[in-house]
């Protein structure tokens, strides 16, 4: 109704709590599409309330190149913690890979973690997909805690051979995560699509944030599922208190 319409509109915005820099690259599209989900819903000045810690990148990568994930989860529960103690409503990790340590930042903090795997598969569940090619970095493509998300939701999530996986990785952190776009690479990663789709692939979930720099809809016929994207307007939906966005937890 009209009214409800109006009572959304005057209602307060959440703040949300961002961990960024993971890549910056990947962060700064995060933050254009609240911003601009948030102007475009709310018109006027309205801009989206947003706190945010922004890490070293390099830090990060080195102690994932080391597994020192138990070191990770502790930093990434810390810079939680401090959101949520800056008055954050929900928190968002910026990036695919480091959503391994979501289940340690759920149980550390008191407000919702959006996770980026649920938000690509609420799009996905929305096609009638059942089976999707997953490329991002190693250990998202690799390790089971990505896979085993999208499998809670009744989705399939297939990756590409050992090989193309090194590819994709090498790709990510030496070109893409640097600014590098190279056309040679987009030829093999819509190569690796290919292959993905004649396994049962029906589309392809960018499990990086910055694949969706290199590969867009005009380079396939494949629906692309783009993490950054959809999980960036998972955020402005509950920045704009929509339900707060079915519950966000």
């Amino acid at each position: 109704t009209a009214y409800e319409r109006i009572n959304t509109m005057t209602q307060p915005l959440r703040t949300l709590g961002l961990l960024g820099g993971m890549s910056w690259e990947s962060t700064r599209e995060y933050y254009r599409i609240l911003n601009e989900s948030v102007r475009d819903a709310r018109c006027g000045l309205h801009s989206a309330p947003i706190i945010m810690h922004s890490f070293d990148f390099e830090d990060i990568q080195s102690r994932q190149r080391s597994a020192s994930w138990d070191e990770l989860d502790a930093i990434l529960i810390n810079a939680a913690k401090g959101l949520e103690n800056a008055g954050c409503e929900a928190i968002m990790i910026c990036t695919n890979l480091m959503h391994k340590c979501a289940p340690a930042i759920e149980r550390a903090v008191n407000i919702p973690l959006i996770h980026i795997a649920d938000a690509i598969a609420e799009h996905i569940k929305a096609d009638n997909l059942k089976t999707v090619g997953l490329l991002g970095a190693r250990g998202t493509m690799q390790e089971p805690f990505y896979r085993e998300r999208l499998a809670t939701h009744n989705i399939t999530a297939i990756i590409p051979s050992n090989d193309d996986c090194e590819l994709v990785h090498r790709v990510i952190f030496e070109e893409l995560c640097q600014g590098k776009f190279l056309d040679a690479s987009r030829t093999e990663f819509l190569r690796i699509f290919a292959g993905l789709q004649a396994r049962g692939a029906q589309g392809m979930v960018l499990g990086c944030t910055e694949i969706e720099l290199l590969i867009t809809a005009q380079h396939t016929p494949l629906p692309l599922y783009n993490s950054a994207e959809l999980h960036a307007q998972a955020g402005a939906r509950f920045v704009l208190d929509e339900s707060a966005h079915k519950a966000a937890a």
